[in-house]
């Protein structure tokens, strides 16, 4: 089993940047590709981004490319959300997770492994 908690989430106003972490520990974080989902107020779960095993590949949903970066640092069991030109839609609680499903997966049915989230709120 790997754990996995969430931090960096806060109240920012539009046009801020925020970085979340995922730290990780049990099982080797190394051994996960590992995703970003979001979930705001009265809306399912989302997806945002996934990276595979080694951090060599990334997949984002459309509509967030090129505001959201992910990244992930093995030597330190950590994965990251780089988040740019923040905007009030962005408000949610975001989730980092970790996947069965090689090289990276999209679909939250293939995660096995959750953080308990971290909060954005974006003002404007």
């Amino acid at each position: 089993q790997v754990q996995l908690v969430e931090s960096g989430g806060g109240l920012v106003e539009a046009g801020g940047s925020l970085r979340l972490s995922c730290a990780a520990s049990g099982r080797a974080f190394g051994s996960y590709p590992m995703g970003w989902f979001r979930q705001a107020p009265g809306n399912e779960r989302e997806f945002v981004a996934a990276i595979n095993r080694y951090g060599g590949t990334t997949y984002y949903r459309d509509s967030l490319k090129g505001r959201f970066t992910i990244s992930r640092d093995n030597t330190k069991n950590t994965l990251y959300l780089q988040i740019t030109s923040l905007k009030p839609e962005d408000t949610a609680v975001h989730y980092c997770a970790a996947s069965r499903r090689a090289p990276y997966s999209v679909t939250e049915y293939e995660y096995d492994y959750w953080g308990q989230g971290t909060q954005v709120t974006v003002s404007l």
